[in-house]
This record gives structure tokens, sequence and C-alpha cells, in this order.
């Protein structure tokens, strides 16, 4: 899922907003992503003490009000007709894993999970991402489990160190193209902490790589994939509409979810390729 470009670059108070409302009048409710509207906006306001004028005026709507309605309705729009289907469950991503790897005979690593017993097997969504990224960039070098802190150099010094490991870099965790983080809870009976904090932890990167860009012009691309229908609908819908947010923000370039990591990461590989030719020539 890419961001929306009628929402790229948008002042931080209007997401200010968009996250005192989110919480004010929820995310979700009965299975549906809601999609306040501005008189419902305006009431929040209303409750919180906050001024009701920014978004309701003389009968009308204001500019952010309006933005803020339309945001809402993209919000739940992309999350029923993209996100949704997208998200596999345990059997469909594990015949997706064993499909590609049958059909790739990949040498990537595939990690197994930490599950005992008959759900000891592939981290499955790891696997995908890392058989479509080998597949795709052929025989450039790509580090699928970098243990060690991410780093940005000038003139051959660390000028950046983020604070976290990440699940994957191109080529290489120092001076990388690319970075992105996996979370698949497959498992996963009820949603806890943990799982939030997965969430938490890729904003954290993205801040790190915003101000990396605003200071240094460094441009790091940052990916989120995540997967698991269960945990993510049925229990999470409000950390999905948090990483639509992150996405339109851009503090990730996209976030992958399920079966998006087969039908997308060719494109986004194709981008890396390139962007390590020009590194060449340089």
């Amino acid at each position: 899922m890419i961001p929306d470009q009628r929402f790229v670059n948008l002042p931080k108070s209007f997401w200010a907003c968009v996250k005192t409302l989110s919480q004010k009048v929820g995310y979700a409710k009965k299975g549906s992503i809601l999609t306040p509207s501005v008189r419902t906006m305006a009431e929040a306001f209303s409750d919180l003490n906050l001024d009701t004028t920014s978004l309701f005026k003389d009968g009308q709507a204001t500019s952010l009000g309006q933005n803020l309605e339309e945001y809402f309705q993209y919000r739940s729009k992309v999350l029923h007709e993209i996100v949704e289907p997208n998200l596999m469950n345990l059997d469909r991503a594990k015949a997706e894993f064993y499909r590609l790897k049958e059909e790739f005979a990949p040498t990537c690593p595939l990690p197994m999970n930490k599950q005992s017993g008959s759900k000891k097997d592939h981290n499955f969504l790891t696997g995908i991402v890392n058989m479509v990224i080998a597949n795709a960039l052929g025989e450039e070098k790509c580090n699928f489990d970098p243990r060690e802190l991410t780093t940005v150099t000038i003139n051959n010094v660390p000028s950046r160190t983020l604070s976290r490991r990440v699940d994957g870099a191109f080529p290489t965790p120092v001076n990388p193209i690319a970075i992105w983080e996996i979370k698949e809870y497959y498992y996963t009976t009820t949603f806890g902490s943990r799982i939030a904090d997965g969430v938490y932890e890729t904003l954290l990167d993205g801040l790190e790589l915003e101000e990396l860009k605003d200071s240094e012009g460094v441009d790091v691309e940052h990916y989120l994939m995540v997967d698991a229908y269960d945990t993510w609908w049925k229990d999470g819908k409000s950390y999905l509409c948090r990483m639509v947010d992150m996405v339109n923000m851009k503090y990730v370039d996209e976030v992958l979810f399920g079966y998006e990591s087969v039908t997308e990461l060719p494109r986004i590989c194709s981008g890396w390729l390139s962007k390590a030719q020009i590194r060449l020539t340089q």
C-alpha cells in the first residue's frame, strides 16, 4: 500500500487531529472502520474542550474539517478494499510459502518459527519476503538478517546509527538503499502489547530516518511487511489504521499487507536495483 498524494506533506498538526479524533471517536465498530463526519468531529472537539470552529464554522466545514473527513473516508476504503483482502491466514500463508519454495528453489535464508510440535515450521511471511526479494535481485548482494544496527556514513565516518536492528537491508545495513521490518503473528490468539510495540518500533525507525533526510539529505527507503488476518483484522484494526497513517506521514515508504509481499515486492526491488546502478556511477 502506497501513500495517497492528497495527504502527503500535510502539516503535523493535521496528523495530531487524526490521532486525537481517532482516540475520541474510535477506530472501528462492529467490524467496520469508522468514518466520522465533520459534525461528529466537531462534537468530539467540543467534548475535549478544543476549538470546534477549526473544523466547522458558520454552518460550513472548514478546509481542515473537509480534509479530515476525506482522510477518514480514504482510510476506511483502503483498509476494507485493499488491506483486508490481502491479509492471509495461516493456511493461505503456508500454501503460498511452499508454492514459492518449489518455484524458486531458493538459497536465501528461510528461518524457522519458535513454535513446537505440530506448529513448528518456517516463518512463512519472512520466508515469502526473502524468496521474492532474492528472486527479484538475482545476484545482487542483500542482507536478510542484519545482526547489527543500521548505520549511514558521510566521508566514511558514521553520521547516524539507528536505535534498532531491522529484519533486512539492501545491500547491507551500512549505507543501505532500503531496510525493512516483518511482523507475522499466525499463531497469536490475543492482541497483546508485544504486537502493538511492533508498530511503534517501525514509527521510531521512521522518525530517525526523517531526521536523517532532513538534516543530511540522505534518503533510506523504509518498508513494513505484516500478516495474519485474525491478529490484524479481527483484533488489531486500530493498529491497521495507525499503519495507514504512518504511510501517509511518510514514516514508512510502503506497508505490504500479506499477499502484497508477493505482488508488490518485485516492483519495489526494481527500484532498488536502479538506485544501486546509480551508486556505481557516482
